[in-house]
Formats: structure tokens, C-alpha cells, sequence
């Protein structure tokens, strides 16, 4: 396994399609996933990326601080911060709070809302995914805005098709629709992540840059792949052929922080989504992730998260 694979596998994403909305221009709207639009598919996320469908029409979406950014139909633009936005059918219209017109049907179905001046109509889908954990270095290195076709290419024709599909029975209220939505909305965040870092530039850096680098992205993959080992820096820079300063500085360069402390941080995200499954003892946790002991393990997740091991996995 790939270390972008390993670390979405450990983020656990969650997701939920929560809106069928439908605008006639002009329009225009402030936006922002909330706690009530996550209950229906479980706890409150720690991080949440809020994302917009356009199954017909087009829309302009406006962040503050950003240009407008223009989506047409067959696209999905994807908040990686969930920043509260505006969405709209032009810029420059005054963004209206109408949430109080959402209807939530009495049957089974996905919830609806109409609104607008009686123009050209714009119908989205509004869903959202989360993790539970903050400190997610792969989101902190994405854009604000990602924006994508769904069938721009070969590669993603298939999910496209599918999603396309359950967009239909979501907005005909489909048993399972919204399940069936959400898993396709986590593989095309994997997609738009894939594309996103295909387009880095050379000298960027941040998590996914050091990931395509060559000897770091190899340092990553090997402490991913066998967390529990006692590495050093020196022995991750002889793997990766390198002197240990110039992996250090390349490894801090690019990640942002010393190839050690990302171990630390590794190692906790693992114990923390192992903790979730219920499946292991804590100290079966603690050595597989490389502590020596229960209260070693203990003592620097409480640090990292704030809480103890058994408040963590209670709370899950």
C-alpha cells in the first residue's frame, strides 16, 4: 500500500449527501456545512470538506479572499476547509441565509429546497466528508477549492457514470441513496486528489509534494509501512540513499516537520483509528505501533489529542 493510501485508510473518511437543491436566477446563497447536516450519517467530524454537485445549470462559488470560481454541469467543487461560502448565479448579488426553506420530506427521501427569481435553473447536490482527525496533513496541503469534471478523463468515467446514477435516486428519494452517494463522493475526493498532485509545480512543498518526491516519498512509504519498527533518521536517510543532514533538511523542507516527529505523529493516527475499530487491546495497540508499553503510548496520545485512550475510544 501506497503512503496516500495508508494515510486515507487510517483519516477514515465519513460522508452524507444532505441537500437537493434547486435555483432559478438570480440567486444567491450563504453556505457552510453544519453539525445538523452530519448527525443523519453519525458523530460530528472533526474535519469536515463540504462539497457541491452541479447536475444542471451552472453556479458561481465565493469564498472570501478568493476569485470567483465558475462551475458548470458534470462539475464538483470540493471546500477542503469547509470555509462558509456564497454560492450563487452571478457574482456581486447580495448572498441571502435561507435555510429555514429547506423541506424534509415526511416519507424517506432527501431533503429539498427551492429558491430563486424564476430564470435559468441551477440544481445541485450538497453532501459533505469528514475525519475524525484535525491534524490531517494531506487536507492541510490541499487548496481551499478543488474543482473537477467528473468525466474529464478516462480515469474517472466510471465513477462519474455511477455517481451520476445516484444522484437520480437521491433526488427521487432511493432506499440507500444517500449511502450509495456518500462512498462515491470518498472515491471521487481520492480522484481529485490524485489529479491535484499530478499538477504541483516543481518546488512545491507540503505533504503531497513530499510524497512524489523520491527519497522522501521512499522514507514515507517505509514508515508507513511498518510503523512499530525502531527507526532513526539515520537509518530512514541510508534506506533512501542519502546522508542524514541532507535527508533531514529535504524531509523538513518538504513536510514540514523532522522525519522523527512525523513518526510520532504516524504512529498516533494509527493508534487512534485502531482504537476506533474495538478490535485490540490498547496495549496490543501500544506495541503494534511501535511504544513500548501501554502507558507509553498513553501518555504521548493524551498529549497529541488531548484526551486518554479510554475517553478517545468511548467516545467513538
Amino acid at each position: 500500500m501506497d503512503a496516500l493510501s495508508d494515510v486515507l485508510s487510517a483519516v477514515r473518511l465519513t460522508s452524507g449527501a444532505f441537500l437537493d437543491a434547486e435555483f432559478t436566477a438570480p440567486w444567491c446563497v450563504t453556505a457552510q456545512v453544519g453539525p445538523e447536516d452530519c448527525r443523519p450519517a453519525g458523530p460530528l467530524p472533526a474535519h469536515i470538506i463540504a462539497y457541491h454537485y452541479v447536475v444542471t445549470g451552472r453556479l458561481v462559488l465565493m469564498v472570501q479572499g478568493m476569485s470567483p470560481v465558475y462551475v458548470a454541469a458534470g462539475e464538483i467543487v470540493l471546500l477542503s476547509r469547509n470555509d462558509r461560502h456564497a454560492l450563487g448565479s452571478a457574482p456581486g448579488l447580495p448572498p441571502e441565509v435561507i435555510d429555514h426553506l429547506v423541506q424534509v420530506p415526511d416519507h424517506p427521501g432527501s431533503p429539498t429546497l427551492r429558491y430563486g427569481g424564476g430564470g435559468e435553473v441551477t440544481r445541485i447536490i450538497c453532501g459533505f466528508l469528514g475525519c475524525e482527525v484535525p491534524d490531517n496533513p494531506l487536507i492541510d496541503t490541499l487548496p481551499t477549492v478543488l474543482q473537477f469534471r467528473l468525466d474529464e478523463d478516462g480515469t474517472g468515467t466510471w465513477i462519474a457514470e455511477s455517481f451520476h446514477r445516484a444522484v437520480h435516486e437521491f433526488g427521487v428519494g432511493g432506499i440507500g441513496s444517500a449511502t450509495v452517494l456518500g462512498r462515491l463522493a470518498e472515491l471521487l475526493f481520492i480522484e481529485a486528489v490524485r489529479r491535484y498532485m499530478a499538477t504541483l509545480p516543481p518546488g512545491q512543498t507540503g505533504w503531497l509534494a513530499g510524497l512524489r518526491d523520491r527519497s522522501v516519498g521512499r522514507a514515507l512509504a517505509l514508515v508507513h509501512r511498518q510503523p512499530g519498527r525502531e527507526w532513526t533518521a539515520g537509518e530512514l536517510a541510508s534506506q533512501v540513499g542519502l546522508s542524514r543532514s541532507a535527508f533531514a533538511e529535504r524531509f523538513v523542507r518538504l513536510i514540514d516537520m523532522p522525519p522523527m516527529r512525523y513518526l510520532t505523529w504516524w504512529r498516533l493516527q494509527l493508534a487512534a483509528s485502531r482504537l476506533r475499530e474495538g478490535s485490540r487491546s490498547t496495549a496490543q495497540i501500544a506495541e503494534e505501533v511501535g511504544y513500548g508499553s501501554e502507558a507509553a503510548l498513553g501518555r504521548a496520545f493524551k498529549s497529541h489529542f488531548g484526551v486518554t485512550l479510554a475517553t478517545w475510544r468511548r467516545r467513538r
